[in-house]
């Protein structure tokens, strides 16, 4: 029989004991209650200066110092993994750290590509040879790369010169249907829709050596555009998991590896160079609709007689790369993630691209440091990001968000991006949806750079005849790994359409100040929405998430696909149809619930819980739109709203990337099944982001 068990307390202590036990009890109730009183009273007070801390955000920006900023970081060039770029680690975080903030690097040792020896030459008919320079002319060549492109193989060609436009399928249907045979050319490539890889892919497909890429440019005709060829983000060897050091990695030689990489070697020249081989071209006549938008007086398209002798030397070696962060800790809900980010390499100053952003996103921090000093504490936290390696095809945000993918899954609100935040005049932004409506709010908020008189949305509205919000479909910054493969909704903003110094030694601070933004007001201005949104994202009650702006882009979608393929009696959209109904709905009931949530009642921990719950539904909807198959062919991108179309990565036309993708290759009825099965996949993506929406187990 097992015997029982009391305290060993003399009879005679007991009452005391009992009392103190009591004492104890009472002060542990005392604590709880203050706590959770003093935290409802910071968040009564912190809602109820919201307004007040927003305004302080604003009338604290400062041109000088983002043009200091500016200068500092484009004092040298920095290409990631490279001993100069260690100095604008250095700079940036010690900035985070100057502002107070908790601050941290995040190493990763991935596969990078860098030059070692490029000649051109062109000889003639007659005997003659030119010699084509490779660098810009007039530009420090110590300090700068050689103009080249990441991952091209190394490799040697010597062929006739042809032109063949953009590169794309078409183009070559035209040489094709004249009879021309490609086999052993080499290509001249003018930069268009595709990307430097699909480029380069297509010309090993019909045949070609090598390719020679160029941009079409005003007034920078010397300048040369850099950029890489890889296929896919992220770190090569190690495809779905995070570069760690120590960790992981497949061979160069892996199926995986190699398949990332173009087959035939390319080079990018200038717009001078390359109108120098255009002149010199015979051959068939330039067809007609080329005409129409080249801006070199061109006649012939070749084959030669023009001869090309061509070559290429890179590496390809293991460098170390860092991340760096700011984090600053909300007080209610710390473990909720605001991330604001922008990549920091560059391939040679970077002035526009990317550091424009990075100025931003140092002033920034230079505010909200301001703020906490006020008293503001944000309600989730909010982590500035600062990537390295994205020119070479978001290496390092997409290791981080490989490495932190469940995390991120389970705790993350949105990430607002800004690469190049001032390329020159106009507001440009794109966004998932339901975050349409907060960005509209806040750019209402945000003075005009170039109107006195008029906000920012005033002058957009104006631009667009209304307001135009793009959407994600590339995969061309730091967004795409956390929309395209984590489902986070994202935001990336920017001015100005394009830029003729893009990737070139000519991306400087002096072409800034001359022609994009010569007393920084356009910074300031981005600088405005990105830091406004991160406080909205971080500080209100009920997250500014609206899906009924998310149902309705969805019925637009099907309305545009109904009218391409409305020929096809066999293929439904129906399921498409349904499911963004119940979506309607199930959005109707969820604004319904915020405006029953969106008061702060202290000390109510039901109406809390409610609201946390809430919140979660509202975050969580965007995962819903990721399957786990991915896109085929491109399986690492999840996301079937939004995702790299069939043009491959680089473009910005399409929604419903598989979808897109099949009806791009249906010919036969077998193929008809294929989109009817994409739609079906859409379908079931959109119920389960209605599910997520409801809350409720079906």
């Amino acid at each position: 029989m097992a015997q029982s068990f009391s305290p060993n307390i003399p009879r005679s202590k007991s009452p005391f004991y009992t009392f103190s036990l009591i004492i104890i009890i009472f002060c542990i109730i005392l604590f709880y209650t203050l706590h959770y009183r003093n935290n409802s009273l910071i968040s009564n007070k912190t809602s109820q200066n919201a307004n007040l801390f927003r305004n302080t955000f604003i009338s604290s920006a400062d041109n000088s110092t983002i043009s200091d900023y500016l200068r500092t970081l484009t004092l040298h060039p920095h290409l990631a993994g490279t001993p100069p770029a260690d100095k604008t680690i250095a700079y940036v975080l010690n900035h985070f750290r100057n502002s107070g903030f908790e601050t941290h690097v995040k190493e990763y040792n991935v596969l990078l590509s860098y030059p070692i020896h490029t000649s051109l030459s062109l000889h003639f008919s007659n005997g003659a040879v030119k010699e084509i320079p490779i660098t810009e002319i007039g530009i420090d060549q110590d300090s700068i790369v050689t103009p080249y492109h990441a991952y091209s193989p190394s490799g040697s060609a010597y062929g006739r010169a042809v032109f063949v436009n953009h590169g794309e399928e078409n183009d070559y249907a035209v040489l094709e249907s004249q009879g021309m045979k490609l086999a052993g050319c080499v290509a001249l490539v003018r930069r268009g829709g595709l990307s430097r890889n699909a480029v380069v892919e297509k010309a090993a497909e019909k045949g070609l050596a090598a390719v020679l890429m160029y941009t079409e440019t005003e007034g920078f005709n010397n300048g040369v555009e850099r950029g890489t060829v890889l296929k896919g983000l992220g770190d090569p060897l190690t495809p779905g998991w995070a570069g760690i050091d120590g960790g992981e990695k497949l061979k160069l030689d892996d199926e995986e590896v190699v398949k990332r990489f173009p087959t035939i070697p390319s080079i990018p020249i200038s717009a001078d160079a390359a109108g120098t081989i255009l002149r010199s071209l015979e051959g068939a006549r330039l067809p007609y609709h080329w005409k129409e938008t080249l801006k070199s007086k061109v006649g012939r398209v070749g084959p030669g007689p023009i001869m090309i002798n061509f070559t290429y030397q890179g590496e390809k070696k293991m460098s170390t790369i860092s991340n760096v962060f700011a984090v600053i800790r909300g007080y209610e809900e710390p473990d909720r993630f605001v991330l604001l980010g922008n990549h920091r390499d560059a391939w040679t100053y970077g002035a526009v691209d990317p550091n424009s952003g990075t100025a931003a996103l140092l002033d920034i921090a230079r505010r909200y440091s301001l703020l906490v000093r006020k008293g503001w504490s944000p309600r989730r936290t909010i982590v500035l990001c600062s990537w390295d390696a994205e020119e070479f095809g978001m290496v390092g945000s997409t290791e981080w968000v490989e490495d932190n993918l469940i995390n991120l899954g389970s705790k993350a609100v949105a990430y607002i991006n800004v690469d190049c935040a001032v390329q020159g005049p106009g507001f440009i932004a794109s966004a998932t949806p339901q975050l349409d409506d907060l960005l509209i709010e806040v750019t209402k908020k945000v003075k005009d750079p170039d109107s006195s008189d008029m906000t920012l949305y005033e002058k957009w509205v104006a631009n667009n005849k209304g307001i135009k919000i793009q959407r994600l479909t590339g995969a061309d910054s730091d967004f795409a790994p956390f929309l395209q493969h984590a489902g986070i909704p994202s935001i990336d903003m920017y001015y100005g359409e394009d830029f003729p110094v893009y990737h070139t030694a000519f991306d400087s601070y002096a072409w800034i100040t001359k022609y994009a933004d010569p007393y920084f007001q356009r910074h300031v201005a981005v600088t405005g929405v990105w830091g406004l949104l991160g406080l909205h994202f971080a500080d209100e009650l009920i997250l500014p998430f609206n899906y009924l702006s998310y149902a309705a882009q969805l019925q637009e979608y099907v309305k545009v696909l109904g009218t391409a393929l409305d020929n096809i009696a066999s293929i439904s959209l129906h399921p498409l149809v349904t499911s963004i109904e119940e979506l309607v709905e199930a959005a109707k009931k969820a604004e319904d619930e915020k405006k029953e949530l969106s008061s702060e009642k202290a000390g109510d921990y039901h109406f809390a819980l409610k609201r946390r719950i809430l919140n979660d539904r509202l975050m969580f909807a965007e995962r819903g739109f990721l399957d786990p198959q991915g896109l085929k062919g491109k399986e690492w991108f999840k996301h079937l709203i939004y995702g790299p179309p069939s043009c491959d990565y680089g473009c910005k036309e399409a929604v419903f990337p598989g979808i897109s993708e099949a009806a791009s290759r249906m010919t036969r009825t077998k193929e008809t099944e294929t989109v009817q099965h994409e739609i079906w996949r859409v379908a079931r993506a959109i119920q389960r982001a209605v599910y997520v929406l409801r809350g409720d187990l079906t």
